[in-house]
């Protein structure tokens, strides 16, 4: 261990350069390429080769027939992997579960591994086997498997039908090994079929010292210059199980375009990887990093992994999740085919072959045979988990920076929100609000009252969120340290030692948050004895948990470190920073046992399941106009891996915006699910209020215009927390016929609302071009009512700097609140305003979900839940009926009606109202237990472009009651 002055001399160098003016780009040569990556340049090799053979390229793995099962829903048997340099055979154990949700599920593990008959290098005390505790934590659905599963065996494979109907199948071939998975009898997703299946098994390395006097071994036939210790940035990695990894073609036929994968800082429909043009020539990556000042347009890894895929052609939609936790590379190569040889490329079927390899760990891989995309991500969720239903305050505004440097700087921001009558919720505290950088404490002198701070915030119903990172700071006399050390809850070397690195603190420790013992530990520091000068609104920030050590090889953790259970880092790297968020999700659940109200929670750091517990950001952004524009194809990415509750810093993290570009970027975040600004400590004070005319006043609009919709937000999140479904949508998920919209990733639709935005993301821009699909549907200007008709082509629509581009879509329904306030919990008994959308089918529906926002009292039936449509009945009269979507009332549901009670309907704005209502001026009222009355009609004529409109005024209907509106 080096000596603590040293520690100190190398934190202070490493910190200043992290905390240098942001100059310069991501450090590329800080991470690894492909071919600096020894499994990943040698699964690339291997599929050269395979490429490079042709047609007479035979996968060396088959599936011994006699080994073959299938009972209890699942299909066991031996893989055999015929060795090419060596004697005998690898035997690889494979389990196929149909499971009762309709989704299949493959593994292939290694046999001399399970049983750990392997040798262990430089003496390390790592478990033996591949890592398979990855569904632990990802997954929370059932696995129940199909019990009454049947199978045919003919021309050497072993058919599989199963699914809803048994409309899906799985034909197993023997030998070769590999699966075709059909839908409706025609082939969807291939594994294998160009033969890269590749499990690297055990093998001794074979020493090549000579003694005196001894024989010289023979040399070796295969290239293993990467198989064993493995440097990188001056770091070296032991390797004690040598190479380990695993890979997989996955083909999509007749698939032209893939998504997925998040996080990478690229476009929505994900691009080929071997070159070529406007291709990458490295594969995506996924080994979540702190990749400082990220570049665009780029398949680098970021912070987060989720390793699902979804694959799209019109009307058909699948999808696979490749469930391993090691560093994971994803080829990506298209073909185009034609049926007709002289149709010199036009038209024919575009097919998509991926090709995926991980480090460590099993082959484990789920198969989504959709056939919508909402199928897709449904079963998806079912699986990991849909996103938390989260507080109300945590989908209004957030002021963050690093850092506010005092309690009364806070409290001098939250006075100049309202002085200048600007809505805000959350107000932030970087890592300078603590003591020297040690969690869990206060600066005495900068923040000698935090519990006062609190109450001024919470006089307003605002809330205060801290950052609390995984790394502990290693310091004499810090009870928290010192605990971490006695009850040996940290995470270890290779040697089995505790791990010290460097972060923000400088010599730090990390806890290791796959113990259970460490996460029982970790829940009672935030109990408001322990964490002292926290209130019950305050709410937390996981930052730095992929993790990020500033002296560790890509700045993160070696590999060959250990966890509890013994298990190494890489195996379990990917996953590492969503142990840690459900620690601290847990922590804030148990610290308020007898009112538990629901967690907050950001991460940086995610995984498949991340969702389950909180939000993410897109991390260390810039300020440029390439950033904000990038923004919205990698929260599109978020939203369709089942990971919505996502969003990206406003202005941008680093560098300074320019007032344009910070006013277009709050326009914008106004449509991000999580809203927050964020920026550097060297940055210029940016609070919005500071922007001046007319820019303070733009972004201030932008503001209230979230919190306007904040009723349709809601409903969606709570959409998504029961189905699994976006809040942003893409053109393809809504559109799913539309194949032009299939790579659009700049506008996007507002959950089920209709609402269609297209945030402006070009310097000096006053117009945008907004696609509107076929089928001659109706869009309306949410501020104007001017109208656009769909004909599968883009419009050009006016966005000077005061205009977010907005259009609502015919056909939909949704509720806003329109009484300015200064903050969320302000408008909780505040009336609804219900906005209908006609077009030329004169229908209209929506729904809007209610609870308290923020206990989980909703689970026991405290909430309102309604739909709302709009049609013509047999009588010929239009009515706007309101019913109630609840199945059963629950324990809580009496007690909450009737609190609720008094929470009304004050208005109801028609967009697009027939002319027939031309002279009307009332409508009738008619409520459930109340009876009839009549309210006052307004209708306004349409003028050129802007259509009719007509307004409802305090129709006076309980927003819980079942009623309708006669037009």
């Amino acid at each position: 261990m080096l000596p603590s002055r040293v520690w100190s001399c190398l934190s202070l160098l490493t910190v200043s350069v992290f905390l240098a003016s942001p100059a310069a780009a991501v450090k590329r040569e800080n991470f690894k390429t492909c071919d600096q990556s020894g499994f990943c340049k040698r699964n690339r090799a291997y599929a050269d080769k395979a490429s490079t053979t042709g047609s007479s390229w035979i996968s060396p793995y088959s599936l011994d027939s006699r080994t073959i099962d299938v009972k209890n829903g699942q299909l066991t048997g031996i893989v055999s992997k015929k060795l090419e340099h060596e004697s005998g055979i690898a035997r690889l154990p494979l389990t196929i579960t149909f499971l009762q949700s309709g989704v299949a599920r493959v593994t292939i593990d290694e046999e001399r591994r399970q049983k750990a008959e392997i040798e262990l290098r430089h003496g390390s005390q790592a478990r033996k086997e591949r890592y398979n505790e990855v569904a632990k934590w990802a997954i929370v659905g059932e696995l129940n498997s199909v019990k009454n599963i049947k199978s045919s065996t003919e021309e050497g494979a072993t058919i599989v039908p199963y699914g809803p109907g048994n409309k899906f199948k799985a034909i197993v071939k023997h030998q070769p090994f590999s699966i075709d998975f059909l839908r409706d009898d025609e082939i969807q997703i291939k594994f294998n079929g160009n033969g890269l299946l590749n499990v690297e098994h055990w093998r001794q390395k074979i020493e090549r010292e000579v003694k005196e006097g001894e024989e010289a071994p023979p040399e070796p036939v295969e290239d293993e210059s990467t198989w064993w210790d493995e440097s990188f940035g001056g770091n070296t990695d032991s390797k004690p199980k040598g190479p380990e990894s695993v890979g997989l073609d996955v083909s999509f036929p007749g698939y032209g375009h893939v998504y997925g994968i998040a996080s990478h800082a690229g476009p929505l429909s994900l691009k080929e990887t071997r070159g070529g043009t406007d291709k990458y020539t490295d594969p995506y990556r996924l080994y979540n990093s702190d990749v400082f000042e990220y570049e665009m347009d780029s398949p680098m890894t970021l912070y987060g992994a989720i390793p699902f895929m979804q694959a799209h052609r019109k009307d058909s939609t699948v999808g696979v999740l490749w469930l391993n936790a090691a560093e994971t590379w994803i080829d990506i190569v298209k073909s185009k085919t034609s049926s007709n040889p002289l149709s010199l490329g036009i038209g024919g079927t575009t097919d998509t072959q991926t090709h995926w390899f991980s480090e460590s760990g099993l082959l484990d891989v789920f198969v989504f045979l959709g056939p919508t995309p909402k199928d897709v991500i449904q079963s998806y969720g079912e699986l990991t988990g849909y996103t938390q239903l989260p507080q109300q305050f945590a989908i209004a505004y957030h002021q963050c920076r690093w850092n506010y440097v005092t309690d009364e700087d806070v409290r001098d921001v939250d006075r100049k929100f309202d002085k200048y009558k600007i809505p805000y919720d959350v107000i932030w505290l970087d890592i300078e609000y603590t003591d020297g950088k040690k969690y869990f404490t206060w600066d005495p002198h900068n923040f000698p009252d935090p519990l006062g701070m609190q109450k001024q915030l919470n006089s307003h119903d605002r809330k205060l969120v801290v950052i609390i990172d995984p790394h502990i700071k290693n310091e004499a006399n810090y009870h928290i340290v010192d605990e971490l050390k006695s009850k040996s809850l940290a995470v270890k070397n290779k040697d089995n030692n505790i791990y010290e690195g460097w972060c923000w603190p400088g010599s730090s420790h990390w806890v290791d948050c796959f113990n259970p013992a460490a996460i029982s530990w970790w829940k009672s520091l935030f109990s408001y004895s322990s964490f002292s000068g926290t209130a019950s609104n305050a709410f937390l920030w996981n930052d730095m948990n992929e993790p990020s050590v500033f002296n560790g090889p890509e700045t993160t953790m070696p590999k060959d470190n250990l966890h509890h259970g013994g298990w190494e880092h890489r195996d379990v790297h990917n996953v590492n920073g969503l142990t840690f968020v459900n620690a601290t999700y847990e922590a804030l659940l148990a610290r308020d046992p007898k009112s538990p109200k629901r967690p907050f929670v950001l991460t940086r750091s995610f995984y498949a399941g991340s969702q389950r517990m909180g939000a993410m950001w897109t991390g260390d952004n810039q300020a440029a106009w390439s950033h904000l524009e990038g923004s919205i194809p990698m929260l599109l990415s978020q939203n369709i891996v089942g990971f919505p509750f996502s969003g990206a810093d406003v202005g941008g993290f680093f560098g300074n915006p320019s007032k344009e570009l910070l006013a277009r970027w709050y326009q914008a975040g106004a449509f991000y699910p999580f809203f927050r600004g964020h920026a550097h400590i060297d940055t210029r004070r940016r609070e919005p209020y500071l922007a001046g005319p007319p820019y303070t006043e733009v972004i201030t609009q932008a503001l209230r215009l979230r919190y306007q919709l904040l009723p349709a937000w809601y409903t969606a999140f709570h959409t998504a927390s029961v189905s699994g479904e976006p809040i942003l949508r893409p053109m393809w998920y809504v559109h799913p016929s539309d194949e032009t919209a299939f790579a659009m990733d700049d506008q996007f639709y507002l959950a089920t609302t209709g609402l269609l935005v297209k945030p402006v993301t070009t310097e000096g821009a006053d117009t945008v071009a907004v696609y509107l699909p076929p089928g001659g549907e109706s869009y309306y200007d949410y501020f104007s009512y001017e109208t656009y008709t769909g004909v599968g082509k883009s419009v050009s629509m006016a966005a000077p700097l005061s205009k977010i581009p907005v259009l609502m879509r015919e056909g939909h329904v949704f509720a806003r609140k329109e009484r300015p306030r200064k903050s969320s919990g302000l408008m909780r008994w505040d009336p609804y305003t219900l906005v209908v959308v006609l077009g030329k089918t004169g229908t209209a529906e929506g729904e809007l979900y209610v609870d308290d926002g923020e206990t989980f009292e909703y689970q026991a039936g405290a909430f309102i839940h309604r739909s709302f449509r709009f049609a013509a009945t047999a009588d010929g009269i239009s009515r706007l009926e309101s019913k109630d979507l609840r199945t059963a009332p629950g324990k809580k549901t009496k007690e909450f009606l009737k609190r609720y009670a008094n929470l009304r309907v004050e208005k109801v704005v028609v967009v697009g109202a027939p002319s027939s209502w031309a002279g009307k001026t009332e409508v009738k009222v008619v409520e459930e237990g109340v009876g009839e009355r009549t309210a006052e009609m307004k209708y306004h004529g349409a003028e050129g472009a802007k259509a009719a409109w007509a307004v409802v005024r305090d129709p006076g209907v309980g927003i819980e009651r079942t009623w309708s509106v006669e037009f």
